[in-house]
């Protein structure tokens, strides 16, 4: 979406002062004053890999190396993830780097993962010099243009003058409303120039007015959800990624206690409530428990707050909550009634938005619930205990959730850890069975379902907060598209960072759906890899290789208790599928349990995984 912020300044003198000039005398290279820009930002970590047209920016960057960290990455898509695992840890904007051509087109990949997930990043790309923008030089491509459709804006930088306003804009528009990413691409002529800067230039973002959490909010909008929610006697709150971004975790719980309102948490909402809450029912979706899809299904309103109505949360669109008045708070007006129906919009930020909910909510009187609970708890109650792979007959020594429970009791009683999982069956394994009680414990790639996220994200994540220890949820597939960050590990030194990798030797979310609804045609999913505990042996780390249920526990714990990182082989059953599913273009009140005799054909030509 292009910029639509009317111009101002990027510091705000208080009311009283007079307005100060950051008048600075001494000229500067365009590279330093990229360093300076960055420095004024608060960065004080990057990821990247230098290159041809960057150079300048890394030749300035030595002078700057006390107070700007630069991790040198194998890959620049392990740059950009690693950027979104420290900004997704931090709640800051993370920073990536890249050369022009093929190091700005590494990059995509990431910039694609933040937009789809809200996560605020800046990437900096070098550009061939000015005179020879588009004449096909070597190493040029229009990076720009490319990322055009997947960034809140991009700029092409060819004056060093404009590079102070322009990185002033570009973290206030990755920072701003809906977070996401911006690119600064900066031809090589506009790092060498030299210009003594203008740091007061003001912002110039005409029309861009993102809401922010000091903004009013809509009062009758309120007033009109408050008075749905106290006449309701079947309502849920669906609490997504908004409510965790906007640090609102505790206006969530507010709300739901007065209000005896139960809290489905999406993928992204995970840690939101904690899951041991009377209030929390788990996760919703195509990999959602049964009880908590046919809340929604049942539900008479549905306050969602943060979240954008994903395909994997609502599955057939028309058929959402088809008996409920829908309540949608959301900071990005694009997002509400994008997929479905609004009976009442409320744009702004989730925290304020929460707390003048829960105000309105104390001033009547509202319809008591205990029937609705009860009915929820008796269809959990039924249906958790016959979730396919929780009573499947063991086929292998070890199975998937055994990996996942041996997680959870080395997890209890501690708070020192965060999980970055990759994307496939064991991100929905994670998902549904690692007890999630905090905000920003859990990250993975949800939108875009990027394979090989989880390593360097993880890796950002460590180097971000040292003092948690971060686990890597990954399969053998993901983790073969990224391992190679396993030597950016070893060269940093971290030791906050473990590994499990739920190896089962196929491409196993694909084929899961070729089991299920293609007549078993394996087609290009069985895997073959390396041994993993070598491959970290090889690069100066830990590395285990665990085969039996039995084993799991010690593996976890040795590796816990390692100064440094670990790679554990979990070798798992491989045909064990998650459960419960819903196929895709069907109702997500409409969920298969276990594998049937005959594959199923569902009612859409999509078979996107």
């Amino acid at each position: 979406m292009p910029p639509s912020q009317s111009s101002t300044t990027a510091r705000q003198s208080p009311a009283s002062d007079p307005p100060t000039r950051d008048v600075q005398t001494t000229s500067r290279t365009g590279a330093q004053v990229m360093c300076e820009a960055l420095i004024r930002e608060n960065v004080s970590t990057m990821f990247g890999i230098p290159g041809g047209c960057i150079m300048p920016f890394y030749h300035a960057m030595w002078e700057y190396r006390v107070r700007l960290r630069h991790v040198l990455c194998r890959h620049e898509q392990g740059a950009g993830h690693a950027a979104e695992g420290y900004s997704r840890a931090t709640g800051q904007v993370g920073v990536c780097i890249g050369t022009s051509g093929p190091g700005a087109t590494n990059l995509v990949t990431p910039i694609a993962d933040a937009w789809m997930d809200g996560t605020p990043l800046v990437a900096i790309t070098g550009q061939v010099p000015s005179a020879l923008l588009g004449t096909d030089a070597f190493q040029e491509t229009d990076i720009t243009g490319i990322t055009v459709p997947i960034t809140k804006h991009n700029y092409l930088v060819t004056d060093a003058r404009d590079l102070p306003r322009v990185f002033r804009e570009a973290f206030h528009i990755a920072r701003t409303g809906r977070p996401g990413p911006v690119l600064i691409d900066i031809t090589k002529d506009a790092q060498l120039a030299r210009i003594v800067p203008e740091w007061d230039t003001p912002m110039d973002l005409p029309g861009y007015l993102p809401m922010s959490a000091r903004q009013d909010v809509d009062q009758r909008a309120i007033r009109a959800a408050a008075e749905l929610l106290r006449s309701a006697s079947r309502p849920v709150i669906l609490a997504g990624n908004g409510v965790i971004q906007s640090g609102a975790t505790r206006e969530l719980r507010a709300l739901a206690e007065q209000a005896g309102i139960p809290v489905i948490t999406t993928l992204h909402g995970l840690g939101a409530m904690p899951h041991d809450h009377p209030l929390a029912l788990g996760m919703p979706g195509m990999h959602g428990w049964v009880h908590v899809n046919r809340a929604i299904q049942a539900c008479d309103v549905l306050l969602n707050v943060g979240s954008r109505f994903d395909d994997r949360v609502t599955g057939k669109a028309s058929t959402f909550a088809p008996h409920a008045k829908i309540i949608h708070i959301d900071i990005d007006p694009a997002e509400i009634g994008k997929l479905v129906r609004t009976d009442v919009a409320i744009v702004a930020d989730c925290k304020p938005a929460l707390r003048s909910l829960t105000v309105a909510m104390a001033q009547g009187s509202s319809v008591a619930r205990q029937a609705w609970m009860h009915e929820i708890i008796a269809m959990r109650d039924e249906h958790l205990p016959r979730q396919g792979y929780t009573r499947r007959e063991r086929t292998a020594p070890l199975m998937p959730h055994d990996v996942f429970d041996a997680m959870n009791r080395a997890f209890r009683d501690r708070s020192d850890w965060r999980v970055v999982t990759d994307v496939g069956q064991h991100q929905m394994w994670a998902a549904q069975l690692l007890d999630w009680s905090r905000p920003r414990t859990h990250i993975t790639s949800g939108g875009a379902g990027t394979m090989g996220f989880s390593l360097p994200a993880a890796m950002g994540a460590a180097i971000a907060d040292p003092e948690k220890t971060v686990w890597v949820v990954v399969g053998d597939g993901g983790f073969q598209m990224t391992n190679c960050e396993l030597a950016t590990i070893a060269q940093e030194g971290l030791t906050n960072l473990k590994v499990a990798v739920v190896n089962n030797g196929y491409l196993g979310m694909v084929r899961q759906w070729q089991q299920l609804f293609e007549g078993q045609r394996y087609s290009g999913t069985p895997l073959t890899g390396p041994d993993f505990a070598l491959l970290a042996e090889a690069h100066g780390l830990r590395g285990m290789r665990v085969e039996h249920a039995d084993d799991a526990d010690a593996a976890i714990t040795t590796a816990w208790k390692h100064t440094g990182c670990v790679v554990i082989d979990f070798r798992v059953e491989r045909e064990a599928n998650v459960f419960p599913i819903v196929p895709a273009g069907r109702a997500i009140g409409d969920m298969m349990m276990s594998a049937p005799a005959a594959p199923v054909v569902p009612p859409s030509s999509s078979t996107k995984v």
